[in-house]
């Protein structure tokens, strides 16, 4: 009696000691909830947006001029051509800051050592955003890179660039991008935008040669965005670009020219952009300086001052007739002259007029005729062209 009364209290201490470790082993699924429950949630992995994008200039040309065909046996020159693709990468870099980089694929020229399509960075650049936009509308940003220069990119704002390069950039006034700083000031009250650069001078597509570098500055101001017209986008734009190129006898072992050599240029474009009425026109003279002599010695310099002006129009006479129709074709006529040297008489008239045909909002189709010409003496020759102009946009 005693041994069993002895078995059944030791038995009875097991199971008490026991049972709180019985307890939490059987009850695992509770103990597990609730530390889930206190846990700190897993982090996010943000990861920053890309915003990719591009266009496509593609063409058929026709030449008719004289000396396109006796270079051809007598024959029109004529192909299908891809100008150049853009393809567009811009990604967050940070609070108020973002990165962009344009390639441009274009063809090399015959005489080059490739002759196929290359690739070659047209904007590269960090952008700031100095002061975030307020509720009247200034902003500031400031970027370094491969960036705009100070006006050809705002007038293709306004001129279809898939139909050809802007006067400026046409008469190899600047480029249309350069390496360098720029900071741009959007106005407040819809009054416009100031722009600024400080670049090489050479360009995108060479490098730096020289110590120099190249200011230049943008106004643009609308003065009617406030008023509900066709003239709301009116824009009027001074601008100036202030730079030096090297002389050739920068690096002469016994009298070096260390001074600098005019590259200056100024001008004032007008423009408007409406569906029913998109226009532009401009007035801009450079001044370069002309280096003579074969030694530092017989070294001369005189400043060549040339001048341009022309002037577009874009119109769409269907929403001319109906306003609250869309319509997706219409008229384009442009034309440049531009004078090499403002004191003769010698110049290049150069047209541009075709229709065009947008079948969608990302498409564009024109059959134009171009067509440059030497006049009043200059030498040159004279080409005339009959294109089918084509762009697509993604």
């Amino acid at each position: 009696m005693t041994t069993t009364r002895a078995a059944v209290l030791a038995a009875a201490s097991i199971l008490v000691l026991t049972a709180p470790f019985s307890a939490r082993a059987q009850d695992t699924s509770a103990y597990r909830d609730t530390t889930q429950k206190h846990a700190a949630p897993a982090p996010k992995v943000v990861t920053p947006a890309l915003d990719f994008s591009g266009v496509i200039f593609g063409n058929y040309q026709f030449e008719t001029d004289a000396t396109a065909k006796a270079a051809n046996g007598g024959k029109s020159p004529n192909k299908f051509d891809i100008e150049r693709a853009y393809l567009t990468f811009k990604m967050p870099a940070g609070d108020r800051a973002a990165i962009r980089v344009t390639t441009d694929i274009k063809q090399q020229p015959n005489n080059s050592f490739y002759s196929g399509w290359f690739v070659r960075l047209k904007y590269a650049y960090f952008q700031y955003n100095v002061v975030q936009p307020t509720a009247s509308g200034l902003s500031a940003l400031a970027r370094i890179g491969v960036l705009h220069t100070v006006v050809i990119d705002h007038e293709e704002s306004f001129w279809p660039r898939y139909l050809g390069k802007v006067a400026l950039e046409r008469a190899g006034y600047f480029s249309s991008a350069d390496v360098g700083a720029a900071a741009q000031v959007t106005l407040p009250g819809h009054w416009g935008e100031l722009y600024g650069t400080l670049t090489n001078g050479n360009g995108y597509e060479s490098p730096e040669t020289d110590r120099f570098k190249d200011v230049a500055l943008r106004l643009s101001l609308t003065p009617l965005a406030r008023q509900k017209s066709i003239l709301q986008s009116f824009t009027i734009s001074p601008w100036f670009y202030r730079g030096e190129g090297a002389s050739k006898f920068a690096t002469d072992s016994i009298n070096p020219i260390t001074s600098g050599l005019a590259r200056n240029r100024w001008g004032v474009f007008a423009g408007n952009h409406d569906r029913r009425l998109t226009f532009g026109a401009e007035y801009a003279e450079r001044t370069d300086g002309a280096e003579g002599g074969a030694t530092p010695v017989t070294r001369t310099v005189a400043d060549l001052t040339g001048r341009l002006y022309d002037a577009f129009a874009i119109v769409r006479p269907l929403e001319w007739a109906n306003p609250t129709v869309t319509s997706s074709v219409g008229a384009v006529f442009r034309m440049d002259d531009f004078k090499p040297n403002k004191d003769a008489d010698g110049s290049t008239r150069f047209i541009t007029a075709g229709i065009f045909w947008e079948p969608t909002g990302s498409t564009a189709l024109a059959l134009d005729y171009q067509r440059s010409k030497p006049e009043n003496g200059l030498g040159g020759s004279e080409s005339s062209i009959w294109y089918l102009h084509w762009q697509a946009n993604f």
